[in-house]
C-alpha cells in the first residue's frame, strides 16, 4: 500500500513514487514546531501540551532543549540565528538571546494582549511577521483564558513589543505562513476555512490583496496547519489525511498520508531533502527528491 495519495503525476518528480516513514520518537502528547538548524545538525520541536521543548540529532537522540517551554509553537531563526518562538501559555513572540534568556518581541496590540503567537517566519530582511489565532487560549494546548482581541490576525513585529503592526485580520483561524522564493508574496493559511490565501508584500513591508490561492480538500482527518516552501516554488500545507503538495500553480498534486494526524513539517539535513513531520504523538522522516529551503 503506497503512503502516497496521486493527484497529479507531478508528484513523483517531487515527492518520489512512495515514501517510508522513518519514527524519530515517539509517547509525546501534541508535536508542533519543528525547525531544523544547518549548521548544528538538529531539529527542534515542541510538545506543546507537555510544555517541553526537545532536540534531536542523529548522534544524540532526542534530548531536552528547554523544559517548561511556555508550551511554544510555532519556531525560526532569526536573521541572526537567534531562535524565535510563539509561546501559547504566555501569547507572546520570545528571541532567544546568546546566554540563553529569552526577550519578548511582541506580547500586546492596542493595549490588549495577544491571542496566541502560532507560527511564524522571518523574511530576507529580517522583519519577522506571525498569526495569531486564539489556541492556546484553550484547554491541552495552553492556557484557558477570555480572548482580550475581537479578531484573528497576522501581525509583524516592531521595536516595541506591545505594538507590532497589524497586517491582516480578517481570519477566522489564522496558522502556517510561508514566503515566496522572491520574498513578494507571504502564504497564509486559515485553518477553519481550509485554504490557503496569498498576499502580496509591499516596499514598507504592509500586505496587500490575500485572494484565496488553494483549498485543501480529501478524505480523513487534519487541516491546514503547518505550511512550507521547497526550492522549485512547491507548497506543502498540512490538510485532510496528511500533508498536500500544490504546484506553483495551485494545483493540488496529491498527499503524503502520514500515520497520524499531522501539525507541521520541516525540511532539514544536509541536502534539505528529509522532511521532518510533527504529527500528534510522534516526529517521522521521509526523504523527498526535490530539496526545500535552509531555515537560516
Amino acid at each position: 500500500m503506497t503512503n502516497l495519495e496521486v493527484r497529479d503525476p507531478r508528484l513523483s518528480e517531487i515527492v518520489g513514487s512512495d515514501v517510508t516513514f522513518e519514527k524519530l520518537t515517539g509517547g509525546c502528547l501534541f508535536t508542533e514546531g519543528p525547525l531544523w538548524h544547518p549548521r548544528g545538525r538538529f531539529l527542534l520541536w515542541s510538545d506543546m501540551p507537555g510544555d517541553h521543548l526537545r532536540r534531536w540529532s542523529a548522534t544524540d537522540g532526542v534530548t531536552t532543549f528547554r523544559k517548561p517551554c511556555a508550551k511554544s509553537n510555532g519556531l525560526t531563526w532569526d536573521r541572526r540565528g537567534h531562535l524565535l518562538a510563539c509561546e501559547h501559555s504566555t501569547s507572546q513572540v520570545t528571541v532567544t538571546l546568546a546566554d540563553g534568556s529569552t526577550q519578548p518581541i511582541a506580547t500586546h496590540w492596542n493595549g490588549k494582549q495577544l491571542n496566541s503567537p502560532n507560527d511564524i517566519v522571518c523574511a530576507a530582511d529580517g522583519s519577522i511577521y506571525f498569526s495569531d489565532p486564539p489556541y492556546g487560549r484553550a484547554e491541552f494546548f495552553g492556557v484557558p483564558r477570555p480572548q482580550e482581541l475581537g479578531f484573528q490576525g497576522v501581525f509583524r513585529a516592531g521595536t516595541d513589543p506591545r505594538s507590532p503592526t497589524l497586517l491582516v485580520d480578517d481570519f477566522d483561524r489564522p496558522n502556517g505562513l510561508c514566503f515566496s522564493l522572491d520574498g513578494r508574496r507571504l502564504f497564509v493559511n486559515d485553518t477553519a476555512r481550509q485554504h490557503i490565501r496569498v498576499f502580496d508584500v509591499k516596499t514598507d513591508g504592509t500586505l496587500a490583496g490575500g485572494r484565496v490561492w488553494a483549498e485543501t480538500k480529501g478524505e480523513g482527518k487534519g487541516a491546514p496547519d503547518g505550511m512550507k516552501l521547497d526550492s522549485q516554488s512547491n507548497v506543502y500545507c498540512c490538510g485532510p489525511g496528511g500533508i498536500h503538495v500544490f504546484s506553483p500553480e495551485a494545483v493540488d498534486l496529491g498527499v503524503i498520508r502520514v500515520p497520524e494526524h499531522t501539525a507541521n513539517m520541516a525540511f532539514g539535513d544536509d541536502d534539505l531533502r528529509s522532511l521532518y513531520i510533527t504529527a500528534s504523538t510522534s516526529v517521522y522522516r521521509i526523504r523527498v527528491r526535490v530539496p526545500g529551503l535552509p531555515a537560516l
